[in-house]
């Protein structure tokens, strides 16, 4: 009995020295555990509400905590989708684009396929340049594009990659003319109509339509007066 009696005048002690010395008092068992968190809907939740309030970073990881701790969870797939979405909103394009193709590649028949496409595209897409760039991230735009309309051509996700597409050769199209205007400039006329030549056979309707017309006329106007000086 001693024993217990000098512990209890222990703990007594202990806590009137920390009341004291203005110390914050913790029971174990007083702990309060947000139950719903943890579990792959709370998780999952938790990451809508840190995506909605613009936290992209700590979207992703409570995603990627969901993916992994809950992999065979409903959720989880949600929550993959969700990792891919939060680096999109956070303009890491080329993370997206990453997200989105992991997803397509473990889940090839989803219903989503139409939006992740789609997503893949856009990635691409924000990601083109200035016109005198490389144009490659136009291009795999455009391929993204096609494919969703070749593969679900009655989604209304096919319907906004219509429109993308024709952005998509627009953006070609002014960089191969920006490349036949140089040439033009600098009086290499040949090499200039190739290009004014590829813009209006590739590229036509998107808008660039009638200033290739002008330089069509006006480079081939330039190179038969400058053979004939020859």
């Amino acid at each position: 009995m001693s024993t217990v009696r000098n512990k209890r005048i222990l703990l007594i002690l202990v806590v009137a020295v920390m009341l004291l010395t203005g110390c914050k008092i913790w029971w174990p068992w007083s702990k309060k555990v947000d139950m719903t968190r943890a579990t792959p809907e709370g998780l999952y939740q938790q990451g809508v509400e840190y995506y909605q309030d613009g936290s992209y970073k700590r979207a992703v990881d409570v995603f990627q905590r969901l993916k992994e701790e809950y992999p065979l969870s409903r959720f989880a797939i949600m929550g993959e989708m969700g990792i891919a979405d939060s680096y999109y909103s956070a303009k890491e394009y080329a993370e997206a684009e990453l997200a989105y193709g992991e997803f397509l590649n473990l889940h090839p028949t989803n219903e989503n396929l139409p939006y992740v496409l789609y997503q893949i595209g856009m990635c691409r897409f924000n990601q083109i340049s200035t016109i005198d760039r490389d144009s490659s991230d136009a291009l795999k735009a455009l391929q993204a594009f096609e494919r969703l309309v070749a593969r679900f051509p009655g989604s209304k996700f096919a319907f906004l990659a219509e429109k993308m597409i024709r952005e998509c050769k627009r953006a070609l199209g002014e960089q191969e003319f920006y490349v036949g205007e140089f040439y033009f400039n600098i009086k290499e006329y040949r090499a200039a109509l190739r290009r004014f030549e590829k813009v209006a056979r590739e590229y036509p309707n998107v808008g660039l339509d009638y200033k290739v017309s002008y330089y069509l006329i006006e480079t081939k106007r330039r190179l038969t007066e400058a053979e004939a000086g020859k």
